[in-house]
């Protein structure tokens, strides 16, 4: 039974950092990419980072790049988010995911298993 489950979320205030984390179980973690996605009230889910297997590869949406980091340690089956310069925008609940390919990783589509999420909410 693969489960991702999420944790780091809460209240910042813009400017501020958070580092969102994602644990995986049941799953041959290496061979997966990893990727975070966020859904804000009333929107439709976006893309945000994403890493390959190994952790050699990223890409992240333009709206958090520069700011937002994503890294992986697979002895730890984790994937983490640092985000940085947080602004009120970035207020969503953020998701991990799990995909059997790197190929497409900016589509919700491409991946094989979600978590639950967990709240950020950035202040002006």
């Amino acid at each position: 039974q693969v489960q991702l489950v999420e944790s780091g979320g809460g209240l910042v205030q813009a400017g501020g950092s958070l580092r969102l984390s994602c644990a995986a179980s049941g799953v041959a973690f290496n061979n997966y990419a990893m990727g975070w996605f966020r859904q804000a009230p009333g929107k439709e889910r976006e893309f945000v980072a994403a890493i390959t297997g190994s952790g050699g590869r990223t890409n992240y949406a333009d709206s958090v790049r520069g700011r937002f980091t994503i890294s992986r340690d697979n002895a730890k089956n984790t994937v983490y988010l640092q985000m940085d310069s947080l602004k009120p925008e970035d207020t969503a609940v953020y998701a991990c995911a799990a995909a059997r390919s790197y190929s497409f990783t900016y589509r919700p589509n491409a991946y094989d298993y979600w978590g639950q999420g967990t709240q950020v909410t950035v202040s002006s």
